[in-house]
Protein backbone atom coordinates (compact mmCIF):
# COMPACT_ATOMS: atom_id res chain seq x y z
CA UNK A 1 0.00 0.00 0.00
CA UNK A 2 1.24 3.63 -1.09
CA UNK A 3 1.02 6.06 1.91
CA UNK A 4 1.94 9.33 0.20
CA UNK A 5 -1.46 10.83 -1.54
CA UNK A 6 -1.57 11.94 -4.96
CA UNK A 7 -1.42 15.37 -6.07
CA UNK A 8 -4.73 15.09 -7.35
CA UNK A 9 -6.13 13.40 -3.87
CA UNK A 10 -4.36 16.20 -2.03
CA UNK A 11 -5.84 18.63 -4.43
CA UNK A 12 -9.73 17.35 -4.00
CA UNK A 13 -9.19 17.01 -0.10
CA UNK A 14 -8.36 20.87 -0.49
CA UNK A 15 -11.30 21.58 -2.25
CA UNK A 16 -13.43 20.10 -0.21
CA UNK A 17 -11.98 22.06 2.70
CA UNK A 18 -12.45 25.26 1.13
CA UNK A 19 -16.11 24.26 0.21
CA UNK A 20 -16.73 23.35 3.78
CA UNK A 21 -15.46 26.77 4.82
CA UNK A 22 -17.32 28.53 2.81
CA UNK A 23 -20.82 27.13 3.21
CA UNK A 24 -20.88 25.94 7.05
CA UNK A 25 -22.37 28.91 9.25
CA UNK A 26 -20.17 30.37 11.49
CA UNK A 27 -22.22 29.10 14.13
CA UNK A 28 -21.63 25.94 12.88
CA UNK A 29 -20.16 24.06 15.90
CA UNK A 30 -22.56 25.14 18.26
CA UNK A 31 -25.51 22.78 16.57
CA UNK A 32 -25.53 19.97 19.10
CA UNK A 33 -29.19 19.41 18.76
CA UNK A 34 -28.72 15.90 17.37
CA UNK A 35 -27.71 15.14 13.49
CA UNK A 36 -31.33 13.68 12.65
CA UNK A 37 -33.15 17.26 14.24
CA UNK A 38 -35.41 19.09 12.28
CA UNK A 39 -33.06 22.12 12.01
CA UNK A 40 -29.88 19.61 11.16
CA UNK A 41 -31.95 17.79 8.89
CA UNK A 42 -33.84 20.94 6.78
CA UNK A 43 -29.62 22.28 6.74
CA UNK A 44 -28.25 19.03 5.33
CA UNK A 45 -31.24 19.14 2.50
CA UNK A 46 -29.90 22.92 1.36
CA UNK A 47 -26.33 21.98 1.83
CA UNK A 48 -26.03 18.50 0.26
CA UNK A 49 -27.56 20.48 -2.58
CA UNK A 50 -24.99 22.92 -2.42
CA UNK A 51 -22.40 20.07 -2.49
CA UNK A 52 -24.17 18.23 -5.59
CA UNK A 53 -24.32 22.04 -7.67
CA UNK A 54 -20.15 21.95 -7.12
CA UNK A 55 -19.89 17.89 -7.69
CA UNK A 56 -19.25 17.22 -4.28
CA UNK A 57 -21.92 15.31 -2.92
CA UNK A 58 -21.12 12.05 -5.30
CA UNK A 59 -18.03 12.28 -7.39
CA UNK A 60 -17.33 8.65 -6.81
CA UNK A 61 -20.75 7.73 -8.61
CA UNK A 62 -20.62 6.95 -12.26
CA UNK A 63 -21.09 9.66 -14.43
CA UNK A 64 -24.36 8.26 -15.50
CA UNK A 65 -25.90 9.00 -11.84
CA UNK A 66 -24.45 12.15 -11.57
CA UNK A 67 -21.11 11.56 -10.60
CA UNK A 68 -17.43 12.12 -12.45
CA UNK A 69 -16.43 8.33 -11.72
CA UNK A 70 -13.67 9.00 -9.44
CA UNK A 71 -12.39 6.08 -7.58
CA UNK A 72 -12.98 4.73 -3.77
CA UNK A 73 -9.91 7.10 -1.95
CA UNK A 74 -12.00 10.07 -3.37
CA UNK A 75 -15.23 8.73 -1.67
CA UNK A 76 -13.05 8.36 1.56
CA UNK A 77 -11.48 11.49 1.33
CA UNK A 78 -14.73 13.13 1.47
CA UNK A 79 -16.21 11.30 3.94
CA UNK A 80 -13.03 12.44 6.29
CA UNK A 81 -13.49 16.20 5.62
CA UNK A 82 -17.23 15.60 6.57
CA UNK A 83 -16.62 13.40 9.49
CA UNK A 84 -14.28 16.31 10.82
CA UNK A 85 -16.37 18.97 10.00
CA UNK A 86 -19.30 17.51 12.36
CA UNK A 87 -21.17 15.27 9.19
CA UNK A 88 -23.29 18.49 7.76
CA UNK A 89 -24.79 16.42 5.38
CA UNK A 90 -26.89 14.45 8.35
CA UNK A 91 -28.64 11.31 7.13
CA UNK A 92 -27.71 11.57 3.49
CA UNK A 93 -24.29 10.11 3.74
CA UNK A 94 -26.13 6.92 3.66
CA UNK A 95 -27.14 7.47 0.21
CA UNK A 96 -23.95 8.63 -0.57
CA UNK A 97 -22.25 5.68 0.78
CA UNK A 98 -23.97 2.95 0.28
CA UNK A 99 -27.81 2.88 -0.94
CA UNK A 100 -27.06 4.71 -4.33
CA UNK A 101 -24.18 2.18 -5.10
CA UNK A 102 -26.66 -0.85 -3.86
CA UNK A 103 -29.11 0.04 -6.24
CA UNK A 104 -26.80 0.40 -9.10
CA UNK A 105 -25.84 -3.17 -8.69
CA UNK A 106 -29.34 -4.63 -7.76
CA UNK A 107 -31.65 -1.83 -8.68
CA UNK A 108 -34.25 -2.69 -11.49
CA UNK A 109 -34.20 0.32 -14.19
CA UNK A 110 -37.80 1.76 -12.96
CA UNK A 111 -36.05 1.52 -9.47
CA UNK A 112 -32.84 3.14 -10.44
CA UNK A 113 -34.63 5.92 -12.95
CA UNK A 114 -36.86 6.78 -9.54
CA UNK A 115 -34.59 6.79 -6.73
CA UNK A 116 -31.11 7.53 -7.64
CA UNK A 117 -31.38 10.87 -9.51
CA UNK A 118 -32.93 12.82 -6.43
CA UNK A 119 -29.84 11.39 -3.86
CA UNK A 120 -27.82 12.67 -6.82
CA UNK A 121 -28.97 16.41 -6.23
CA UNK A 122 -29.20 16.21 -2.24
CA UNK A 123 -33.04 15.99 -2.02
CA UNK A 124 -34.38 13.09 -0.36
CA UNK A 125 -33.36 11.38 2.76
CA UNK A 126 -33.83 7.45 3.46
CA UNK A 127 -33.85 4.76 7.13
CA UNK A 128 -33.41 1.35 6.86
CA UNK A 129 -35.18 -0.77 8.32
CA UNK A 130 -33.36 -3.80 9.55
CA UNK A 131 -33.35 -3.92 13.63
CA UNK A 132 -36.15 -5.24 15.51
CA UNK A 133 -37.50 -5.52 19.28
CA UNK A 134 -36.47 -9.21 18.88
CA UNK A 135 -33.71 -8.91 16.34
CA UNK A 136 -31.42 -6.60 17.18
CA UNK A 137 -28.37 -7.48 14.99
CA UNK A 138 -29.47 -10.79 14.35
CA UNK A 139 -31.40 -10.40 11.01
CA UNK A 140 -32.29 -13.99 10.89
CA UNK A 141 -34.31 -13.71 13.67
CA UNK A 142 -36.40 -10.89 12.55
CA UNK A 143 -39.96 -11.21 11.93
CA UNK A 144 -41.41 -7.96 9.99
CA UNK A 145 -43.42 -10.38 7.83
CA UNK A 146 -44.11 -9.29 3.43
CA UNK A 147 -46.97 -12.32 2.60
CA UNK A 148 -47.34 -12.03 -1.47
CA UNK A 149 -51.15 -11.34 -2.33
CA UNK A 150 -51.31 -11.42 -6.30
CA UNK A 151 -48.82 -8.08 -7.28
CA UNK A 152 -49.36 -6.93 -3.87
CA UNK A 153 -46.86 -7.57 -0.87
CA UNK A 154 -48.61 -6.54 2.40
CA UNK A 155 -46.30 -5.68 5.44
CA UNK A 156 -46.78 -6.22 9.09
CA UNK A 157 -44.16 -6.04 11.73
CA UNK A 158 -42.12 -3.44 13.74
CA UNK A 159 -38.73 -1.68 13.50
CA UNK A 160 -36.92 0.10 16.33
CA UNK A 161 -33.44 2.35 16.61
CA UNK A 162 -34.71 3.46 13.19
CA UNK A 163 -32.50 6.61 12.19
CA UNK A 164 -34.13 9.79 10.41
CA UNK A 165 -37.46 7.36 10.08
CA UNK A 166 -39.21 11.37 11.20
CA UNK A 167 -37.82 12.71 7.95
CA UNK A 168 -37.23 10.15 5.59
CA UNK A 169 -38.80 9.58 2.46
CA UNK A 170 -38.05 5.87 1.41
CA UNK A 171 -37.26 3.04 3.98
CA UNK A 172 -34.64 -0.03 2.98
CA UNK A 173 -36.85 -1.93 4.24
CA UNK A 174 -35.59 -6.16 5.36
CA UNK A 175 -38.97 -8.23 6.12
CA UNK A 176 -39.70 -11.99 6.01
CA UNK A 177 -40.85 -13.84 2.87
CA UNK A 178 -40.41 -17.68 3.98
CA UNK A 179 -39.23 -18.96 6.86
CA UNK A 180 -35.37 -19.56 7.54
CA UNK A 181 -32.20 -17.58 6.49
CA UNK A 182 -33.31 -17.21 2.60
CA UNK A 183 -36.31 -16.14 3.34
CA UNK A 184 -35.64 -12.60 3.84
CA UNK A 185 -36.13 -9.53 1.11
CA UNK A 186 -35.58 -6.29 0.44
CA UNK A 187 -38.27 -3.56 -0.31
CA UNK A 188 -37.92 0.18 -1.44
CA UNK A 189 -40.97 1.77 0.45
CA UNK A 190 -42.22 4.95 0.36
CA UNK A 191 -42.47 6.14 4.00
CA UNK A 192 -46.03 8.62 3.29
CA UNK A 193 -47.37 4.70 2.37
CA UNK A 194 -50.71 4.31 4.51
CA UNK A 195 -50.13 2.08 7.49
CA UNK A 196 -47.21 3.24 8.46
CA UNK A 197 -46.53 4.81 11.53
CA UNK A 198 -43.65 6.70 13.44
CA UNK A 199 -42.45 7.51 16.89
CA UNK A 200 -39.67 8.79 18.03
CA UNK A 201 -37.89 7.41 20.99
CA UNK A 202 -36.57 9.74 23.65
CA UNK A 203 -32.55 9.79 24.14
CA UNK A 204 -29.44 10.66 25.03
CA UNK A 205 -27.57 10.66 21.62
CA UNK A 206 -29.73 14.10 20.32
CA UNK A 207 -33.28 15.41 18.85
CA UNK A 208 -34.92 13.41 16.73
CA UNK A 209 -32.28 10.28 16.49
CA UNK A 210 -33.89 7.21 16.51
CA UNK A 211 -37.45 6.04 16.41
CA UNK A 212 -39.99 3.07 16.30
CA UNK A 213 -41.71 1.99 13.12
CA UNK A 214 -44.83 0.20 13.04
CA UNK A 215 -46.05 -1.72 9.86
CA UNK A 216 -49.88 -2.26 9.39
CA UNK A 217 -50.78 -3.76 6.60
CA UNK A 218 -48.55 -1.73 4.84
CA UNK A 219 -49.25 -2.76 1.10
CA UNK A 220 -46.84 -2.45 -1.61
CA UNK A 221 -46.51 -3.72 -5.26
CA UNK A 222 -44.08 -6.25 -6.04
CA UNK A 223 -42.28 -4.08 -7.99
CA UNK A 224 -40.77 -2.43 -5.23
CA UNK A 225 -38.56 -5.51 -3.86
CA UNK A 226 -34.99 -5.12 -4.26
CA UNK A 227 -33.40 -7.67 -6.36
CA UNK A 228 -34.72 -11.53 -6.02
CA UNK A 229 -36.99 -12.45 -3.04
CA UNK A 230 -34.90 -14.37 -0.80
CA UNK A 231 -31.97 -12.52 -2.00
CA UNK A 232 -31.67 -10.13 0.85
CA UNK A 233 -28.67 -11.53 2.47
CA UNK A 234 -25.82 -11.06 -0.35
CA UNK A 235 -27.44 -7.68 -0.94
CA UNK A 236 -27.30 -6.69 2.78
CA UNK A 237 -23.82 -8.02 3.09
CA UNK A 238 -22.88 -6.10 0.18
CA UNK A 239 -24.16 -3.11 1.23
CA UNK A 240 -22.96 -3.30 5.08
CA UNK A 241 -19.31 -3.60 3.99
CA UNK A 242 -19.56 -0.32 2.05
CA UNK A 243 -21.41 1.18 5.48
CA UNK A 244 -19.01 -0.21 8.03
CA UNK A 245 -15.82 1.46 6.16
CA UNK A 246 -18.27 4.48 4.48
CA UNK A 247 -18.50 6.43 7.80
CA UNK A 248 -14.86 7.12 9.04
CA UNK A 249 -16.14 8.34 12.79
CA UNK A 250 -12.56 8.12 13.36
CA UNK A 251 -11.83 11.05 11.83
CA UNK A 252 -14.12 13.06 14.15
CA UNK A 253 -12.58 11.32 17.23
CA UNK A 254 -9.27 12.52 16.22
CA UNK A 255 -10.56 15.92 15.83
CA UNK A 256 -11.97 16.17 19.27
CA UNK A 257 -8.97 14.30 21.08
CA UNK A 258 -7.06 16.84 19.51
CA UNK A 259 -9.76 19.43 20.65
CA UNK A 260 -9.82 17.98 24.33
CA UNK A 261 -5.84 18.03 24.89
CA UNK A 262 -5.60 21.80 23.72
CA UNK A 263 -8.28 22.21 26.44
CA UNK A 264 -6.64 21.18 29.06
CA UNK A 265 -3.18 22.32 27.91
CA UNK A 266 -4.59 25.70 27.95
CA UNK A 267 -5.92 24.95 31.49
CA UNK A 268 -2.79 23.56 32.80
CA UNK A 269 -4.18 20.35 33.44
CA UNK A 270 -2.74 17.93 31.01
CA UNK A 271 -0.92 15.93 33.36
CA UNK A 272 0.89 12.27 33.52
CA UNK A 273 -2.69 10.06 33.45
CA UNK A 274 -3.84 12.44 31.09
CA UNK A 275 -1.23 12.37 28.14
CA UNK A 276 -1.24 7.69 28.99
CA UNK A 277 -4.82 8.00 28.01
CA UNK A 278 -4.14 10.44 25.41
CA UNK A 279 -1.31 8.41 23.52
CA UNK A 280 -3.54 5.07 23.92
CA UNK A 281 -6.84 6.68 22.58
CA UNK A 282 -4.76 8.40 19.80
CA UNK A 283 -3.55 5.40 19.14
CA UNK A 284 -6.52 3.39 18.72
CA UNK A 285 -7.71 6.32 16.25
CA UNK A 286 -4.56 5.95 13.58
CA UNK A 287 -5.09 1.85 14.03
CA UNK A 288 -8.71 2.80 12.95
CA UNK A 289 -7.77 4.97 10.09
CA UNK A 290 -4.90 2.69 8.80
CA UNK A 291 -7.26 -0.67 8.64
CA UNK A 292 -9.66 1.55 6.81
CA UNK A 293 -7.47 2.81 4.53
CA UNK A 294 -6.71 -0.84 3.56
CA UNK A 295 -10.04 -1.67 3.05
CA UNK A 296 -10.36 0.91 0.42
CA UNK A 297 -6.86 -0.23 -0.90
CA UNK A 298 -8.39 -3.21 -1.42
CA UNK A 299 -11.38 -1.90 -3.28
CA UNK A 300 -9.33 0.29 -5.56
CA UNK A 301 -7.75 -2.51 -6.44
CA UNK A 302 -10.85 -4.90 -7.08
CA UNK A 303 -10.34 -7.19 -4.24
CA UNK A 304 -13.06 -8.56 -3.10
CA UNK A 305 -14.75 -7.44 -0.18
CA UNK A 306 -13.56 -9.63 3.16
CA UNK A 307 -14.39 -10.11 6.55
CA UNK A 308 -10.96 -7.50 7.72
CA UNK A 309 -14.40 -4.68 6.94
CA UNK A 310 -15.96 -6.05 10.14
CA UNK A 311 -12.37 -5.73 12.14
CA UNK A 312 -12.00 -2.08 10.81
CA UNK A 313 -15.33 -1.63 12.10
CA UNK A 314 -14.26 -2.70 15.39
CA UNK A 315 -11.13 -0.96 15.16
CA UNK A 316 -13.16 2.23 14.92
CA UNK A 317 -15.56 1.36 17.41
CA UNK A 318 -12.44 1.12 20.07
CA UNK A 319 -11.20 4.47 18.73
CA UNK A 320 -14.45 5.94 19.91
CA UNK A 321 -14.55 4.64 23.04
CA UNK A 322 -11.18 5.66 24.09
CA UNK A 323 -11.65 9.26 22.99
CA UNK A 324 -15.09 9.55 24.75
CA UNK A 325 -13.75 7.88 27.95
CA UNK A 326 -10.33 10.58 27.29
CA UNK A 327 -12.91 13.52 27.39
CA UNK A 328 -15.39 11.56 30.14
CA UNK A 329 -12.04 11.42 32.60
CA UNK A 330 -10.13 14.69 32.26
CA UNK A 331 -12.97 16.75 30.48
CA UNK A 332 -16.50 16.18 31.86
CA UNK A 333 -17.23 19.36 32.11
CA UNK A 334 -17.30 19.28 28.25
CA UNK A 335 -20.37 17.38 28.48
CA UNK A 336 -22.26 19.37 30.64
CA UNK A 337 -22.71 22.25 28.12
CA UNK A 338 -19.18 23.64 27.73
CA UNK A 339 -18.61 22.57 24.51
CA UNK A 340 -21.17 21.17 21.75
CA UNK A 341 -18.41 20.01 19.43
CA UNK A 342 -17.47 17.37 22.46
CA UNK A 343 -20.57 16.67 23.48
CA UNK A 344 -22.01 15.93 20.07
CA UNK A 345 -19.01 13.36 19.59
CA UNK A 346 -19.58 11.60 22.87
CA UNK A 347 -23.26 11.38 21.96
CA UNK A 348 -22.71 9.82 18.52
CA UNK A 349 -19.58 7.56 20.03
CA UNK A 350 -22.24 5.57 22.48
CA UNK A 351 -24.23 4.47 19.38
CA UNK A 352 -20.57 4.04 17.75
CA UNK A 353 -20.95 0.06 18.85
CA UNK A 354 -24.35 -0.57 17.79
CA UNK A 355 -24.88 0.78 13.94
CA UNK A 356 -23.81 -0.74 11.05
CA UNK A 357 -24.28 -4.13 13.29
CA UNK A 358 -23.64 -4.32 16.37
CA UNK A 359 -19.49 -4.57 17.56
CA UNK A 360 -20.05 -8.06 19.06
CA UNK A 361 -21.50 -9.21 16.06
CA UNK A 362 -18.48 -7.94 14.10
CA UNK A 363 -16.12 -9.23 16.56
CA UNK A 364 -17.81 -13.29 15.74
CA UNK A 365 -17.25 -11.92 12.15
CA UNK A 366 -13.69 -11.60 13.00
CA UNK A 367 -13.22 -14.49 14.90
CA UNK A 368 -15.11 -17.12 12.10
CA UNK A 369 -13.95 -15.14 9.25
CA UNK A 370 -11.07 -13.69 9.39
CA UNK A 371 -9.14 -15.82 12.47
CA UNK A 372 -11.24 -19.01 11.22
CA UNK A 373 -11.24 -19.68 14.97
CA UNK A 374 -13.71 -22.57 15.44
CA UNK A 375 -17.11 -22.30 17.30
CA UNK A 376 -17.76 -24.07 20.56
CA UNK A 377 -19.69 -27.10 20.48
CA UNK A 378 -23.17 -26.72 22.54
Amino acid sequence: MDFDWTAEQLSFRATVRRFLAENLPPDWETRADGPASEMQSEFAEVFCGKLAQAGLLVPHWPARWGGRDADAWTAFILAEEMWMAGEPRGGQYMNVNWIGPTLMLFGSEAQQQRYIPPMAQGKTIWCQGFSEPEAGSDLASLRTRADRHDEVYRINGQKIWTSYAGYADTCFLLARTSPGKGGISIFLLPMDTKGITVRQIPSVIGEGDIHEVFFDDVEVPASAMLGAEGQAWEIVRTSLSLERVGIPRFAMATRMLTRAVTTLKKAGRFGAGAVEQAARAKAACEAARLYSYNIIDQRVRGVTASPEASAARVATVMAERAVGEFVVEHLPDALAGGDTMLLAHHQRAIVAGIASGAAEIQLNLVATELLKLPREPR
